[in-house]
């Protein structure tokens, strides 16, 4: 009976215990190896709150698990034009960014975007643009046009990487191409299709992780990258080089954003402010090598990052942010994807 009634005091301790972890967490999912863990540690030593981190590859895969239900996420990072989409579908709710303390450190160009233009739901993250890497060792061309993406040389047939899903690449296709995003024009989206269609030659993986993996080693020599992404791999001492093709590139925002289901709201915008905080913000510019929307982050970079050609581009470089598209539009480029990956 005495061990009896020792393990009811453990059961309810423990249920005591759990409760009070839960109040003190805070569950963030975000892009793969899109989270510096020194960051966290300050976090979690500030506050207090135990952070706990999971991991997506794409906007479409963060939509899919929201879609389908996940209840075990407090904040999550999409890209600007699937900020709509989580609101119109009420996946994300409102937390009134605007109203937290360190708003006040936001650039003013960055406050009240589009895609939020109370900033109700979002806070800023980290933006950046999409476009290819080359093995500076292994391929002669100048990364100055996207025909060596799009059209490579025969030379170059089994050594292309793609990122395995739609958004970013038939955005940068249209770009080649000339065509607007969002098209609703069949034909259009047409030519797109046929392009990636015949670009498949080429490829030897649709992927968006190991794409710096991929150069270092010699496995692909050019392949689809994210600017910061690019520059991590450059600072491991591979030859990767970043594009700047003359058509222009695709340009990103990731925000902040706070799912529907989320159990630790009030630990969610506390993280928002924190990363508001300059200093804070530096730490994860620092670390990714993306651009960020907090004044004042400059005064904490290293030398490194202040060159940087990936944070740095040409002063003439285009740079094309994409909307959300149509459901109209959005079936269009979901069919040239299926023709593509069959």
């Amino acid at each position: 009976m005495k061990r009896l009634l020792s393990m009811y005091i453990a059961a309810a301790a423990m249920l005591t215990l759990g409760t009070a972890t839960a109040e003190g967490e805070l569950f963030i999912y975000n892009w793969t190896e899109y989270t510096p863990p020194e960051l966290i540690a300050k976090f979690e030593k500030e506050t207090g709150i135990k952070v706990s981190v999971d991991t997506y590859d794409s906007n479409e895969t963060l939509l899919a698990k929201l879609q389908a239900g996940a209840t075990g996420y407090d904040l999550v990072v999409p890209s600007q034009n699937f900020v709509p989409i989580l609101i119109n579908e009420g996946l994300i709710q409102k937390v009134g960014v605007h109203s937290l303390p360190n708003f006040k450190n936001l650039e003013e160009k960055w406050k009240f975007p589009e895609w939020d233009p109370k900033q109700e739901y979002t806070g800023p993250w980290q933006w950046g643009t999409t476009s290819f890497s080359y093995n500076s060792k292994l391929y002669s061309g100048e990364g100055k046009s996207l025909k060596e993406f799009f059209e490579p040389s025969d030379k170059m047939r089994g050594r292309l990487s793609v990122f395995q899903t739609p958004d970013e690449v038939i955005s940068l296709a249209n770009i080649y191409l000339g065509i607007p995003f969002c098209s609703e024009d069949a034909r259009q989206m047409k030519k797109v299709q046929d392009m990636l269609v015949k670009q498949k030659e080429y490829v030897v993986a649709y992927n968006s992780e190991t794409m710096s993996d991929m150069l270092t080693s010699g496995e692909a020599v050019i392949t689809n990258h994210w600017s910061g992404f690019s520059r991590l791999g450059r600072l491991t001492g591979a030859p990767i080089v970043y594009a700047y093709p003359k058509e222009g590139v695709v340009g990103w925002y990731d925000s902040m954003v706070v799912p529907t289901s989320a159990k630790n709201v009030e630990n969610a915008k506390k993280f928002m402010n924190f990363m508001m905080d300059p200093v804070n913000m530096a730490m994860l510019t620092e670390n990714q090598g993306y651009g960020d929307a907090v004044k004042g982050t400059a005064a904490y970079y290293s030398d490194e990052l202040k060159s940087a050609p990936e944070i740095n581009p040409p002063a003439d470089l285009k740079v094309f942010f994409a909307p959300t598209c149509s459901p109209k539009a959005q079936s269009l480029i979901d069919k040239v994807w299926t023709k593509v990956m069959q």
